[in-house]
């Protein structure tokens, strides 16, 4: 069975990204941190490794792309309200990421995203529980 996550993701300015995420409230683990790499806390089992370019490239034979031209991954967190999908896109916003889509309101469930500095999507999914869908 699989214990943990870890989601790799290149980033130019690797400072900039501490930054930008620091903004929407997430932390950063020292013991995997220094010039060339962070990793940033989703929860206690998933966790995003943000890497420098030169970094990234000792753990792929693949070159890097832009995730402002072509879409390499979308991670998509789920959060506890929509008002926290909201905040957070604003937030996002707020601290040099930019929005590419409208919020979606599908009843049960409610999303939107953002784009961070590299252009890396992530969506943000509120998802009404059963009990919350039954009334």
């Amino acid at each position: 069975m699989i214990d943990k996550v870890f989601i790799n993701l290149p980033v130019k300015d690797l400072p900039l990204s501490v930054r930008f995420f620091t903004a929407l409230g997430f932390s950063f683990n020292p013991q995997f941190t220094d010039d060339s790499a962070t990793c940033m806390l989703v929860t206690d089992n998933v966790s995003v490794m943000l890497l420098s370019h030169e970094k990234f490239l000792q753990f792929t034979p693949n070159p890097i792309c832009d995730a402002r031209e072509a879409t390499e991954v979308l991670v998509c967190l789920s959060v506890d309200s929509r008002a926290r999908v909201d905040e957070l896109v604003a937030k996002a916003q707020a601290s040099g990421g930019s929005s590419y889509n409208q919020p979606q309101d599908h009843g049960f469930m409610y999303g939107h995203g953002f784009k961070d500095p590299d252009g890396h999507i992530w969506e943000l999914a509120y998802m009404e529980s059963q009990e919350q869908q039954q009334g």
